[in-house]
């Protein structure tokens, strides 16, 4: 039986991943969602001290408590990184990480960061720096409105009750996971890994080979053997708008499935 721990991204709890898990259980796997320190229905206990290392730590104590030898590390948008920080203290429990729409993490960039050096709409960049600019108290960023999730978000094909859900269970968001930088120490560096791109945001699989082309030896591990990527017709939420679409695609990374991009 495959397990798989299922990671949201910022202002998002497990609560997220609902649909996801029921639809695996009903496949015969085993899941269960994640809740960060400060977020969702944990969000009561966040601090100006809640940091990347305060998420990657969530994410090894339920890996070391949940009853499976092995576990498929499942991660949305910016919870890429708590999920391979996580991978990287625990690689003998994870037997693939799969990123659902969702950023490259590397080793010693923060989300900011990264996006400070290879978000190409400067839109974009702006956005980010005037929301972590606006954080409550220095430190709490917000939830968006839903005008907000709109306007920051591909939200093709949420129904309207269930982006209505999303905006009001989502929560103030802790800035410290967003400007940590990640440390690695390279265990997990041949972990099988897959890449999920949602077309609806702009991003598939040619933009990777496109990266790998460019000749830059950080995406090299893009065409290494042990990762493959699939694309979904979907926007940037697949678990609320597309949730059979997204178990399969799942269920067939667990398998080992997926196009991969040669050097």
């Amino acid at each position: 039986m495959t397990t798989y721990v299922l990671v949201p991204g910022g202002h998002m709890g497990g609560w997220l991943w609902r649909d996801v898990v029921d639809r695996l259980r009903e496949r015969g796997a085993e899941a269960c969602a994640a809740t960060l320190t400060g977020t969702g229905d944990r969000r009561h206990l966040a601090g100006p001290e809640t940091d990347l290392e305060t998420h990657i730590e969530d994410l090894v104590q339920l890996i070391d408590h949940v009853d499976a030898p092995e576990v498929v590390l499942v991660a949305h948008c910016h919870g890429s990184f708590p999920a391979l920080g996580a991978a990287d203290r625990r690689p003998e429990r994870v037997s693939r990480i799969v990123y659902v729409s969702a950023p490259l993490p590397m080793d010693g960039y923060s989300v900011h960061s990264l996006i400070r050096e290879f978000e190409p709409d400067p839109a974009v960049r702006e956005r980010w720096w005037q929301r972590a600019e606006q954080a409550e108290d220095g430190w709490r960023i917000p939830p968006l409105s839903l005008d907000g999730v709109r306007a920051s978000n591909s939200v093709a094909g949420i129904p309207a009750d269930t982006l209505a859900r999303l905006v009001r269970l989502a929560s103030p968001q802790p800035l410290g996971p967003l400007t940590q930088p990640l440390r690695l120490s390279g265990a997990a560096a041949e972990l099988p890994s897959t890449g999920v791109f949602c077309t609806g945001t702009g991003m598939n699989i040619a933009a990777v080979e496109s990266l790998v082309r460019s000749g830059d030896p950080r995406f090299r591990a893009l065409a290494e053997p042990h990762v493959a990527f699939f694309e979904l017709d979907s926007g940037h939420w697949p678990m609320l708008s597309a949730p059979d679409e997204l178990t399969e695609v799942l269920l067939r990374a667990a398998a080992g499935e997926g196009r991969r991009v040669t050097a």
